[in-house]
């Protein structure tokens, strides 16, 4: 360690643990070690480079970011009793042992329970016909001795013998397989390292597929072949993908008549499947791949439903037989494209397809029966959510789908296709006295400076005054097209409660209205995503939603990336900024192919190595557009381990917006250090991040 480097740290250290010996704490400097970042298009200088470190053991970037840890809690020491009141009325919201509803499959009812007290389900089923319960998984002793802790995927053989399932216990979305016989819950000896936690039976009932990983950049790279009991040293390679910008993954089809290896990237996707019970047969490929062909397929009866972008830019859902899977002009529409209507999701039964589609920035299901005919599942509010349930078996008439809305906790309902009965399943319960005719919610639309009009939910309690007083927080995500959709969250009660006014920026760059609000929040309109968001929070603070002192603003992942924009557009419109796992290097993170997911994203944000790309990518980079200037208060978090948007992102953009920032608001990072790009594991663990948010926010309006 640099002796210079090595004083500054324990200096921090120091200050951030003793608030006493210092009126103000004062916050770590990081050393700047210049470093050339090269690129076709320009080489770059980074004096925070050397806070990446693949091995995360490097003595002197441990201290430095336990160090940035102490600052975080010294800065929020005042308010450790608001955090820890905080912590206790989140979880007191959450019934301890819950169950979610049980849903069939193959004469056995599955579900999951949580028992007072513990973090983690437990996964069970029971015959239908009668009989004891069995544990597929206990959860909370797989996590035992363990900091952080993840179910991948499970499945059951077709014969409802044997569980195949993965785990991760260090957060880096690293897996292991295993094997277990349910009946006497006795653990087969083979474990499968260095998967992506995907794993499907074959209906031999010995054989499964699964994917493996690339041990440096995590991308899926090759399905193989295991057949349980024999060494997996010994695993058959089925399939590499040689195209680094696909991902891959490997199931069932619905009737389990085929096993299908699915691989996508930005802009397209490919299938090839063999029949289930033929393990060692060679894939076929269904639909060769196409740039900007999309399709997604599964199989009932004799038939093949697939929901496809092929001449329908908004997506149409299509039938094929068999034998005409592959041929694209024999392909009949069940439901032709819209240009108003997005087509997101399709589940399809004996006699039914139900259709996921988004209508004005709403997402609802349809019915389709054998006949062509179709209608709507009805909705109960103006603003909702509807999504698919667990329906794994084709050969019924019910229905399982969810609802919620910001007033409403997630509800599960079972439908009748035949007779339209429909029957409440369960009401996920909030505790803590929550009624929610206390609450109000309303759907806005706010012209963006371009003249397009941008939905917003928002969330108050009713006596919440209307005066432009109130405190805001805005929610947004903006990219990938996934939409942030009106659900209810029970953690914005606590804020909700103390006269916040919640809003969501339905912002381009999710698919909210379709495919054209996607693209228009990608590659080089990249910059809507930004604007949009600054552009809602004006008109909030116009319209008398809140305060223009008193606006917040969250995202994460790639909505930091979101955060770090709007910091660098417009610092003064916020007066505090919560940044989780923020992608803020844009042009290092995306020149660097070793790094998890930038080859699979190319099509999301573009190549730098093209000279169009670098320019446009540079010039909103949140780490490369920091500016000497008034920022607003940041909380920024990470994980450690965090696979997808690496630690030393956040760690850089602290250490760099410290040097310039003019105002004397906090700028404070706290790293999991035992987490991925979740965060901590365990249900009541991750809502201590909830807390100190919170907390966070709270104390800069000056709350204890």
């Amino acid at each position: 360690m640099e002796p210079r480097l090595s004083l500054l740290v324990s200096a921090a250290l120091v200050a951030a643990t003793a608030p006493l010996m210092a009126q103000t704490p004062t916050p770590p400097v990081a050393a700047q070690k210049p470093h050339t970042v090269a690129s076709p298009n320009g080489d770059r200088v980074d004096p925070y480079y050397w806070l990446r470190d693949d091995t995360r053991k490097s003595p002197e970037l441990l201290k430095h970011l336990e160090a940035e840890n102490a600052y975080t809690e010294a800065v929020m020491a005042p308010v450790k009793a608001l955090r820890a009141q905080l912590f206790e009325e989140l979880k007191g919201r959450y019934k301890q042992d819950d169950e979610q509803p049980a849903w069939r499959m193959r004469g056995f009812l599955y579900s999951s329970r949580f028992v007072a007290g513990k973090d983690y389900a437990v996964n069970v089923r029971r015959p239908v016909a009668g009989g004891a319960e069995q544990v597929l998984v206990d959860q909370n002793a797989l996590a035992e001795g363990h900091q952080y802790f993840s179910l991948g995927q499970w499945d059951v053989s077709l014969d409802n013998a044997r569980l195949a399932y993965s785990t991760d216990t260090v957060g880096r979305r690293q897996y292991v397989i295993q094997f277990k016989d349910i009946a006497t819950g006795a653990l087969l000896p083979e474990k499968i390292t260095g998967t992506s936690g995907n794993v499907a039976w074959a209906a031999d009932n010995k054989t499964v597929f699964y994917v493996e990983i690339d041990p440096k950049t995590l991308l899926s790279k090759r399905v193989k072949r295991h057949v349980v009991g024999t060494d997996p040293s010994t695993d058959v390679l089925v399939y590499e993908e040689p195209d680094d910008s696909f991902y891959m993954g490997v199931s069932r089809t619905k009737d389990d008549r085929f096993l299908c290896i699915g691989v996508s990237s930005t802009v397209s996707s490919e299938a090839r499947c063999i029949p289930a019970d033929q393990p060692t047969a060679a894939f076929r490929v269904l639909v060769p791949r196409e740039r900007d062909f999309e399709y997604d397929a599964d199989h009932v009866g004799t038939h093949w439903i697939i929901r496809t972008n092929y001449k329908a830019k908004n997506f149409r859902v299509v039938e094929a037989t068999d034998a005409a899977i592959g041929q694209r002009d024999q392909w009949k529409d069940l439901v032709p494209h819209r240009d108003d209507v997005f087509v997101s999701g399709v589940e399809p039964f004996d006699r039914y397809v139900v259709v996921g589609e988004r209508r004005d920035g709403l997402q609802r299901l349809r019915i389709l029966d054998a006949a062509g005919a179709s209608r709507d599942v009805a909705s109960d509010e103006p603003a909702y959510v509807m999504g698919l349930g667990v329906n794994r078996e084709a050969n019924t008439t019910v229905l399982r789908y969810s609802y919620t809305s910001l007033t409403t906790p997630s509800t599960i309902y079972d439908l009748d296709m035949t007779t339209g009965a429909r029957t409440l399943v369960k009401e996920t319960p909030v505790l803590g006295g929550f009624d929610k005719a206390r609450y109000a919610t309303e759907r806005i639309w706010v012209p963006a400076r371009d003249g397009v009009k941008v939905p917003v939910s928002i969330v108050y309690r009713k006596e919440t005054p209307r005066d432009g007083s109130a405190p805001l927080y805005l929610y947004a995500y903006g990219s990938y097209g996934i939409s942030s959709d009106p659900a209810f969250r029970t953690d914005w009660l606590s804020l909700l409660d103390r006269g916040f006014v919640m809003a969501i920026a339905h912002i381009r760059g999710g698919q909210e209205l379709g495919r054209h609000w996607y693209e228009d929040g990608k590659l080089l309109k990249k910059k809507n995503t930004f604007t949009d968001f600054v552009d809602v929070t004006e008109a909030l603070v116009a319209r008398k939603y809140a305060a223009a002192d008193k606006v917040f603003a969250m995202g994460g992942s790639a909505g930091g990336l979101l955060m770090g924009a709007v910091a660098n557009l417009a610092p003064e419109r916020y007066r505090g900024i919560v940044s989780h796992v923020p992608f803020v290097d844009v042009v290092t993170t995306m020149l660097d192919e070793s790094i998890p997911l930038t080859t699979n994203e190319f099509d999301e944000w573009g190549n730098p190595k093209k000279k169009e790309f670098y320019d446009y990518m540079l010039s909103y980079s949140p780490y490369d557009q920091l500016q000497k200037k008034a920022y607003p208060a940041m909380l920024v978090t990470t994980g450690l381990w965090d696979s997808q948007v690496q630690y030393w992102e956040p760690a850089k953009y602290v250490a760099k917006l410290r040097t310039l920032d003019t105002s004397s608001s906090p700028v404070l990072f706290r790293v999991n250090m035992e987490a991925g790009h979740g965060g901590r594991s365990g249900r009541f663990t991750r809502l201590e991040q909830v807390a100190l948010e919170y907390a966070f926010i709270l104390q800069q309006l000056g709350k204890r």
